[in-house]
């Protein structure tokens, strides 16, 4: 049963990492001035710090950890 709580502990941490990954990292499309009316949009014309693998690594191998502990936890 404790397997089960630190797998879902686990998991709900590391989607929760994932997600705070990129507010953590300041403003999304940055403080660039604005050229032209054209590019007034919400979106980054490069993608955000904070959405490639490198940074959500904790977070995925929390993910699995809690996967694997709750997969444990319900076969036996």
């Amino acid at each position: 049963m404790l397997a089960i709580w630190i797998g879902a502990l686990l998991l709900v941490g590391g989607v929760l990492y994932m997600a705070a990954q990129p507010m953590w990292r300041g403003r999304l499309s940055g403080s660039r001035p604005r050229v032209t009316a054209m590019r007034d949009t919400l979106e980054p014309r490069k993608p955000a710090a904070g959405f490639g693998l490198a940074a959500n690594l904790p977070g995925l191998v929390m993910i699995a950890l809690g996967a694997v502990l709750l997969l444990a936890g319900f076969i036996t």
